[in-house]
């Protein structure tokens, strides 16, 4: 993801939740939450775990694992298989592990750069600290050692604090490395206006386009019209609204010369015809490329007819 953040112009501080790329097209990606980063860290501990417990049978059948050095053992083979598990998953899923990709989340860099195999693996060493090897050494203590469980205590509470406390729920580790985690964003579909449903009319007439009338234009002038469509279903100002108006005027007529369509359009029936031949003209286009023709744009005849 490149780009940066959009400053706020009231606090002079960037939008937690916006990125800014360099369209100028602002996009709203929400921070995630605790309680998803935890149910998708969840999600990996035990996949990662049931990893590490299967090499650790597997070492104690091969009589590889003595009883007293199997707790040694055992936080070196959480450890090997834990770091290169996160690091290599969220470079292979830019940024997602298994956990991550099933709550629909991710990492990305804290300033829009591309994520760097070095801030990875620097965010991933410090889960270890913050959270696993405290974890570890609070299991493994007794209450015969009380100063060194409080300790544990105290710092697995305030790796866990942390992310409450900072805008961006960022942890120690994603502060060193620079990155936070995010929410997917949700693609929306248009829905398709071939298909959509018109609206009842009996009192008027509908247009009908003949096949030599439909083979003036291309992909490319049928997507230029589909955005003007679209374009109408948004309530514009005033002033705009004239304009559209006009502008929607203009080709109108300027597709009934090109085609030959002899009957003049009212004012009230110039949607209602542009959307008619929105329909026939992709329709046509659809056919023609069952055939193999494929017509990119109005030019289709005169480019075929060099080459």
């Amino acid at each position: 993801m490149i780009g940066r953040f959009r400053k706020d112009r009231k606090d002079k501080r960037p939008s937690p939740d916006t990125l800014m790329p360099p369209e100028g097209v602002p996009l709203t990606l929400p921070i995630a939450g605790v309680g998803v980063r935890t149910a998708a860290q969840f999600t990996d501990i035990v996949l990662t775990s049931i990893a590490a417990i299967s090499l650790l049978v597997l070492l104690g059948t091969l009589g590889l694992l003595g009883p007293q050095s199997m707790t040694a053992i055992a936080v070196l083979v959480f450890f090997c298989i834990g770091v290169p598990y996160y690091v290599l998953a969220e470079l292979a899923w830019n940024g997602q592990t298994l956990g991550k990709r099933i709550m629909k989340i991710k990492v990305v860099a804290h300033d829009g750069g591309s994520l760097s195999a070095h801030s990875l693996v620097l965010r991933n060493l410090m889960k270890e600290a913050e959270v696993f090897l405290p974890g570890t050494l609070l299991l493994t203590l007794d209450t015969a050692s009380p100063l060194e469980t409080a300790a544990s205590l105290i710092w697995i509470a305030i790796a866990l604090l942390v992310p409450l406390c900072n805008r961006y729920r960022r942890r120690l580790g994603d502060m060193m490395a620079g990155t936070h985690v995010i929410h997917l964003p949700v693609p929306i579909l248009l829905k398709d206006m071939a298909v959509e449903k018109p609206q009842v009319e009996t009192d008027r007439k509908s247009f009908v386009f003949l096949s030599h009338q439909l083979d003036h234009y291309g992909a490319f002038e049928l997507q230029t019209l589909e955005t003007l469509l679209r374009s109408r279903n948004t309530p514009p100002a005033t002033a705009v609204s004239r304009q559209t108006e006009a502008a929607i005027a203009t080709i109108v007529e300027k597709i009934r010369k090109k085609i030959g369509y002899a009957e003049p359009v009212p004012p009230q029936d110039r949607i209602r015809f542009l959307q008619a031949f929105y329909n026939a003209q992709r329709e046509h286009l659809e056919q023609r490329r069952l055939f193999g023709d494929r017509r990119e744009n109005k030019h289709y005849a005169q480019t075929n007819g060099d080459s």
